[in-house]
Formats: C-alpha cells, structure tokens, sequence
C-alpha cells in the first residue's frame, strides 16, 4: 500500500448540515455585540473564529462557525449560500443539506448566482447535495 492512500484528501470530506438545528439555534440565541456584528458581515467571524478554534475537529468547528453565520433574519438562500463559503473555507467540497422541505428551482438558481463558486446542485426531496467544483469567475 503507496503511503499516499494512507493520508485522506481533504477534497472527499463531506460536511454535513441539519438547517433547521441551526434555524432553530438562531431563534433561542442570545446575541452579543459580536454575534450580532457576525451576524451582519458573517465572514469577519468566520476568519476570527477560524483561527481561535482549530483544536477542534474540522466538523465540530464547522458547526460552531455555522451557529454564527445563520439568521432568521436572511432568507433561506441567502442561509445556504453562507454554509457553502463556509463550508469551503474550511476544506469541504462536498455538502449535505438537510432542510425542512424541498427549494423551488428559483432559489437553486439564486443560489447559484449569489454563491462565489461553480456548483453543483442536486436535490432528493429535502436532501439538497452541493459540489464545490471550482472558484466562479469574477464579474
């Protein structure tokens, strides 16, 4: 066995979402001056909490980030596309899903035009399957 195979490719780890456990988290929160601030430009927390949690195990500090970065303040599309960037910056390019019911094609499109990379989305009732395949080019 090449020793290769021994070290796993960070480009097959899948990351795993429940959207209504963070739906749900969002509405008992109570919110800081910071979270609040994450909450707004969510992307400023994700690089500060980033750095501040990586003795954690990439999936746990994947949920932690995500607790900060959706609202029920935003709309649904505008949730997925934050778990997808975060998904990203932490090393995943496969995504799970999980949502209360099925998107309409119009929010998978917007989801596609508002996210920064190329996707590919599929859907099986309310199991939506994100592939980051690369860096979309900048308008």
């Amino acid at each position: 066995m090449s020793e290769s195979r021994l070290i796993p490719d960070v480009r097959s780890e899948k990351a795993s979402f429940d959207y209504m456990e963070y739906l749900s988290a969002s509405c008992k929160k109570h919110w800081s001056f910071l979270d609040a601030i994450y909450g707004v430009m969510p992307f400023f927390g994700m690089v500060l909490k980033s750095r501040t949690s990586q003795e954690k195990s990439k999936q746990e500090s994947l949920r932690a980030l995500a607790l900060q970065v959706v609202s029920t303040q935003v709309s649904d599309e505008t949730n997925i596309v934050r778990l997808i960037e975060l998904a990203e910056q932490q090393g995943f390019y496969a995504i799970e899903i999980h949502l209360p019911y099925g998107l309409s094609e119009e929010q998978l499109k917007a989801i596609k035009v508002e996210c920064k990379h190329l996707l590919q989305l599929s859907q099986n009732n309310e199991l939506l399957t994100v592939k980051i395949l690369q860096m979309a080019a900048q308008h």
